[in-house]
């Protein structure tokens, strides 16, 4: 059998242990990836020892290198920020701004969610808390259950989008490009991806009026009074943002002082407490966990898949077809379309990145601006079936939805990510690059 198809083999056989025996992703890849290597050398019991040492360093290194330390500080970040329960200010805000017209709640809990995406950076945490208050908020107005539960997942989807994000952050320390370049590449997108879920909740209650029924509003001096609820969170964005574009401080330096910031900040509007504190610890912890065996098992991986010579093979047969690059792309991000809806965004890309990374740099695409498309393509598996991780979320939450619905409803905001793809791929500077530029 030769390399290329041994590498086939071998993502064949990762596949089946994660959906068929039901193996987490990471240790899926480091498994698969271990055995893969050992059977490609020339002989295998002799490289059996050799091969477990080159494992465990390629683990040891993943858990101890000093950059990576930037991803459970950004996530601290958020669990902080989630346990201190700024969401339901965001909401509070954001209501009192949008919530007197016709689907206005909707609007309001896509919204809040993009605030409170811009701190948290996780699709679950997000669609777990706005569930708990957005979506009773919108049963005392009788919204639609497709119309609510929607709306939640649709705006749970910005956690990957809107920076600090920390698919982003992983995407960058195994490209090696610039976290900063993507954060600031990441602004537009996420902005035309917000925008467009908005029009989408404006059209749903065209064709369904009683969906989201409008009730009173609010008074000037309301909304002036809820908008300083909202300062603390653009204090943090603005902080994280300035000091990136400076290139004076690393990223994960970043990460710690705006995690300084924010337990400071809590402490001193007291809404942090020690078990909440201690909780925000926890859940950072098995999190970091998570996340690191995930790189650590998809560096092992990458490794049998380079040694088999696929990514090479691929590259070759796929230059050699004379196709166009943006072919070539579409086919890529077809993929990742089909890849995201069966299995979590995360774990695709890391299992992706080594086969399709090269043949991207290779055709002249900007890896940074890859990435944001990646991430905005990747993103609809949380509201996709069979997987989609954050209807599953909502559904659990709200126990008088039916998981069916929740899907139906997320559906409806498909067309907004394609339509987002198609502004990346036909504006690629004036989307990502001209902010991307202001990174050092």
């Amino acid at each position: 059998m030769s390399e290329p198809i041994f590498g086939v083999v071998g993502i064949v056989a990762m596949l089946i242990g994660i959906f068929v025996l039901n193996m987490a992703p990471g240790p899926a890849m480091a498994l698969f990836g271990f055995l893969g290597l050992v059977l490609l050398a020339d002989a295998p019991l002799q490289a059996l020892l050799p091969t477990m040492n080159t494992v465990a360093s390629t683990f040891w290194e993943q858990f101890s290198k000093p950059d990576y330390a930037a991803i459970p500080l950004f996530i601290l970040l958020g669990e902080v920020i989630f346990y201190a329960g700024y969401s339901a200010q965001l909401f509070d805000a954001t209501h009192k701004w949008f919530g007197s017209r016709r689907g206005g709640l909707a609007i309001t809990t896509v919204l809040a969610s993009a605030g409170f995406s811009a701190i948290c950076g996780s699709n679950t945490a997000t669609a777990a808390t706005m569930s708990a208050v957005a979506i009773p908020s919108m049963s005392e107005y009788n919204y639609h259950p497709v119309l609510k539960t929607g709306a939640v997942a649709a705006g749970s989807t910005l956690g990957v989008m809107v920076p600090p994000s920390i698919v982003l952050v992983v995407y960058g320390l195994y490209t090696g490009e610039s976290i900063g370049k993507l954060f600031f590449g990441s602004v537009v997108p996420s902005l035309v991806l917000t925008g467009l879920i908005v029009l989408t909740v404006v059209g749903i209650c065209r064709l369904h009026p009683t969906w989201g029924p409008a009730h009173a509003g609010t008074t000037l001096r309301q909304k002036l009074a809820a908008a300083p609820q909202v300062l603390d969170i653009l204090i943090l964005f603005a902080v994280i943002m300035y000091t990136l574009m400076t290139g004076k401080v690393t990223p994960t330096e970043v990460a710690g002082v705006a995690c300084l910031l924010a337990v400071g900040m809590c402490l001193l509007r007291r809404k942090l407490s020690w078990p909440k504190f201690r909780n925000a610890l926890r859940d950072t912890l098995r999190i970091t966990c998570m996340v690191f065996v995930i790189m650590a098992g998809a560096k092992v991986f990458g490794m049998f898949l380079t040694l088999s010579y696929l990514p090479t093979r691929i590259a070759q047969m796929v230059g050699g077809l004379g196709l166009p690059g943006p072919v070539i792309l579409s086919i890529i991000l077809l993929c990742y379309i089909v890849g995201g809806c069966l299995m979590d965004a995360l774990a695709f890309l890391l299992i992706s990145l080594p086969i399709f990374l090269p043949l991207i740099r290779e055709m002249g695409y900007d890896p940074v601006w890859f990435g944001v498309v990646v991430c905005v393509v990747t993103t609809l598996g949380a509201i996709t079936p069979p997987i989609g991780i954050s209807c599953y979320v909502i559904a659990g939450m709200c126990k008088s939805v039916r998981v069916e619905q929740v899907f139906r409803g997320a559906l409806y905001y498909v067309p907004s990510y394609i339509l987002t793809v198609m502004v990346l791929l036909l504006c690629p500077h004036f989307t990502v690059g001209w902010l991307a530029s202001f990174a050092r």
